[in-house]
């Protein structure tokens, strides 16, 4: 039954994309490329599909099909989203997996299809990769270690040696997660903080004002609080809102407007810039030099991670 409804949900959306991917090749013979994003949910990937929408308007050599999930746990959707722009015979697909393994099949039925497929945002476990014959497969990213590292740097320079933390972590299944929890462990040890609590709130803003919150009572001497994106940091801010605990600081990772608003009023204390827009533009663009037989498929084509202050935001 399950099955059937997997198969179905594939058809009905494949009936809606075709119309639009059809007329688009018949009348322009452009390029269709099918971009796949987590949670639309998330003010990140929103803006970043925004971004690029505006973009390949304003480029005209691209028709972009943008699809996402409806929350950033939602694996079924996004695995459904590649079997119907696999279905549709897209020119190309550029995939930020919300799961760096449950992905990987995917995309290795998508190469045998002879769609090429380019990883970004979120980097696809390698091991699998390697099982499946794509070893160093292309991946267009940032170094998400280092921005986290970053972020978290600026919270231990605020708090001073000793200072007390929680970390909030990413879909523990995702590769940016865990690279952003290294870059805030990093941070931790070099900035001699103590760690009183690790723990997931799949970077979802409700999922993390309820589990900040328990924490606060829990562990009240707590002084900042590392977000491994900003969407939980909007959910950790209400808690410690709600708790009276203006004295905690804050740091995130996504730089979205909602939180560039909370620096300015001095709610939060930084965001890491990921530059999510010109992200899936180079992801594009790569690709088609891979098409074109300029580029080999393979390695990591870095992009770039900026530390957001309020000196910034002035």
């Amino acid at each position: 039954m399950k099955q059937f409804r997997r198969i179905l949900s594939i058809v009905l959306v494949a009936a809606l994309l075709l119309g639009s991917v059809g007329a688009v090749a018949a009348q322009d013979k452009k390029p269709v490329v099918g971009v796949v994003l987590k949670s639309l949910a998330n003010e990140f990937f929103k803006t970043l599909q925004e971004g690029a929408e505006k973009w390949a308007e304003e480029d005209g050599r691209y028709e972009l099909n943008i699809k996402g999930m409806n929350s950033e746990t939602d694996i079924d959707t996004q695995l459904t989203i590649m079997d119907t722009f696999i279905s549709l015979g897209v020119d190309m697909i550029v995939l930020a997996p919300a799961d760096s393994s449950a992905l990987v099949p995917s995309v290795v039925k998508a190469q045998e299809a002879g769609i090429p497929v380019v990883n970004f945002d979120v980097r696809l476990d390698q091991d699998r990769l390697k099982a499946a014959g794509l070893e160093d497969f292309m991946f267009v990213g940032p170094d998400n270690e280092e921005g986290a590292y970053l972020a978290g740097m600026a919270l231990a320079e605020k708090l001073g040696e000793g200072g007390k933390v929680f970390i909030i972590e990413g879909n523990p299944g995702a590769d940016n997660a865990i690279a952003r929890k290294a870059g805030f462990d990093k941070a931790v040890e070099e900035g001699k903080l103590e760690l009183l609590v690790s723990n997931t709130a799949h970077w979802e803003t409700e999922e993390a004002n309820t589990l900040v919150a328990n924490l606060l009572t829990a562990h009240p001497e707590v002084q900042g609080i590392m977000c491994a994106n900003d969407s939980m940091v909007l959910g950790a801010q209400k808690a410690v809102e709600a708790a009276g605990r203006d004295d905690i600081l804050l740091v995130g990772f996504d730089n979205i407007a909602a939180v560039q608003d909370l620096i300015k009023e001095g709610k939060v204390l930084a965001t890491v810039d990921q530059f999510g827009a010109e992200m899936v533009q180079m992801a594009i663009e790569v690709g088609q030099r891979v098409i074109d037989g300029e580029l080999e498929p393979v390695g990591w084509e870095k992009t770039p991670v900026k530390l957001i202050t309020i000196d910034d935001l002035k």
